[in-house]
């Protein structure tokens, strides 16, 4: 009987220390967020975890790796989610661009990404490593899927050639806006997401995109 008992507990044991990395850096999100990179202590993210903070280094090296960690799990499947449709889309590059950019309204902006890109911007100067990463991860892959889509455009005749164009990371720089709002000045001004998407989209169809021709007005 004591066997069998032994066994039936073994498996949520398991499920436990599998699920242990996640559940750190859930609790390491929330530390970054309260109190940045360089003021959040690594027996505090333990507390929050309910393990002794020794347990951490059973999965990560340092408080650094932590956060790499952190920054890998929240991007990875949103470029995973973009990359597909993107390679996949049969549509316009006007409906291409309306789902690309409510994407990163929704999967960025809304969540807790946007408390990352607070830390890079604050405390990235002192932190290189955390820059470098945060490029590797984010940007250079957000400049490349962007670069694609408007190649795309262009191969299309549906985009217009223009410094837009040339630099297409500039389309992001509304949705950078709405994540610094939300940090910042949404306690005083709240903007609905709806109107940052909204806004954001009519500055990038008319930036970019060929004006319709006059038998589609």
């Amino acid at each position: 009987m004591d066997g069998k008992a032994a066994a039936v507990e073994r498996p949520p044991r398991r499920r436990r220390k599998e699920a242990r990395p996640a559940e750190l850096i859930e609790a390491g999100l929330q530390e970054f967020a309260r109190h940045g990179f360089a003021a959040t202590r690594l027996e505090d993210v333990a507390r929050r975890a309910g393990v002794a903070k020794g347990t951490i280094y059973l999965y990560f090296k340092d408080k650094e790796a932590l956060f790499l960690a952190a920054v890998h799990s929240r991007v990875t499947p949103v470029f995973e989610q973009i990359t597909g449709f993107v390679d996949a889309f049969p549509g316009t590059t006007r409906d291409l661009l309306q789902l690309l950019i409510g994407t990163v309204h929704r999967q960025i902006v809304g969540s807790d990404l946007k408390v990352l890109l607070r830390i890079i911007i604050a405390e990235g100067e002192r932190f290189p490593v955390l820059t470098e990463h945060y490029y590797g991860e984010i940007v250079s892959k957000g400049r490349a899927l962007l670069e694609r889509v408007v190649a795309r455009g262009l191969a299309r005749g549906e985009v217009r050639e223009g410094p837009l164009a040339d630099l297409p990371l500039v389309m992001m720089a509304p949705a950078i806006m709405a994540a610094i709002w939300r940090m910042t000045f949404d306690r005083y001004a709240p903007i609905s997401s709806e109107a940052f998407l909204a806004a954001h989209l009519d500055l990038v169809f008319h930036g970019l995109l060929q004006p319709p021709k006059a038998e589609d007005r």
